[in-house]
C-alpha cells in the first residue's frame, strides 16, 4: 500500500459555501448541543472562489522526503493544482479535478494518470475531490450532517463520537470552540488496522475566513507510519488563476495493483 510513498503523500496534499453570518466570536462556547457545533461548523465553511498560496512540505515515513517547497492553486469545486520544488528547482506537479487525479514527479520520471484509488489506499479510506478539499481547509472528511453524535468538551476541544457506532470505522472529531473548525478528525479502519490523524493549527483570520496555517497529518497501517506536515506560508483568495499542467514525454506510468 506504501509504494511511491512519498509522491503519494504529496499528491493527497493538493487540494460547502454557506450564505449564512459566519460565527466571528473569539471566545470559548462551552455548552452547545452536538447539533449546534456541527451547525456552527457548516456555517464557517469557507466560501472564497479561489486559494492561492505558498507551501512548505516534510515528510516522514519509509523513505524520508526532503523538505518541498509548493504553490497551490484551487478553484473552489473545480481544481487543485501545485507545483513543487527544491531549491528553486520544480521537481514536479499535482493536477486534480473532481474526476481525476494526475501528477508526475522528475526526480524518477513517473507518472500518474487515473482515479482516486491511489489516494484511497495510501490512507486506507475512501477520497473523491471534495474530501481532499475538505482536509486542506479545516473541515470534516465526513457529512457530520448524516449522523447523530455524542459531545463532550474536553482539552479545549468540542469531541464529537457517533452515538451507533460504525463497523468498518472509529471515528473522532475534535472541534474547535471559538471558529468550530475542525482541530482533528481521527478514523480508525478495524479490520485493517489503518488509522489516520489529520490535526490542525494556528488558524488565522484572513479576508474573514478562518483559514489553518498548519496541517499534521498520520497516516498508519501494520507495518509503516508516515507524517506529512504542511506549512501555508502565504494564502491569498480571489486572484485569477491559470493550472498549467502537461506530463512530460518518455516518463513511465505508474500502475495501481
Amino acid at each position: 500500500m506504501l509504494k511511491n510513498i512519498a509522491f503519494i503523500a504529496i499528491v493527497m496534499l493538493s487540494f460547502s459555501a454557506c450564505k449564512s453570518k459566519k460565527i466571528t466570536n473569539t471566545s470559548e462556547n462551552t455548552a452547545l448541543s452536538s447539533k449546534r457545533v456541527i451547525k456552527n461548523h457548516y456555517i464557517n465553511s469557507f466560501d472564497k472562489k479561489t486559494i492561492n498560496a505558498k507551501l512548505k512540505i516534510k515528510y516522514k515515513g519509509k523513505s524520508n522526503l526532503p523538505s518541498v517547497t509548493g504553490s497551490l492553486r484551487l478553484q473552489k469545486d473545480e481544481t487543485i493544482w501545485i507545483s513543487l520544488s527544491k531549491l528553486g528547482f520544480s521537481v514536479g506537479k499535482v493536477l486534480i479535478t473532481p474526476n481525476r487525479v494526475s501528477f508526475y514527479e522528475k526526480i524518477n520520471r513517473t507518472y500518474f494518470d487515473g482515479d482516486f484509488k491511489l489516494l484511497s489506499n495510501f490512507l486506507g479510506t475512501e477520497l473523491d475531490f471534495q474530501k481532499v478539499q475538505d482536509l486542506l481547509l479545516g473541515q470534516s472528511l465526513l457529512d457530520l450532517k448524516k449522523e447523530s453524535f455524542d459531545i463532550s468538551f474536553s482539552e479545549k476541544n468540542y469531541q464529537l463520537k457517533p452515538k451507533i457506532s460504525n463497523p468498518l470505522f472509529d471515528i473522532l472529531f475534535l472541534i474547535n470552540p471559538i471558529n468550530f473548525k475542525i482541530n482533528s478528525q481521527q478514523l480508525n479502519q478495524k479490520e485493517e488496522n489503518n488509522t489516520l490523524v489529520i490535526n490542525y493549527a494556528n488558524y488565522e483570520t484572513i479576508e474573514n475566513e478562518f483559514f489553518p496555517r498548519e496541517i499534521y497529518i498520520i497516516a498508519s497501517d501494520k507495518k509503516n507510519t508516515s507524517t506529512i506536515d504542511v506549512d501555508y506560508k502565504t494564502v491569498e483568495f480571489n486572484k485569477s488563476l491559470s493550472f498549467p499542467f502537461e506530463i512530460p514525454k518518455n516518463y513511465e506510468k505508474i500502475e495501481l495493483k
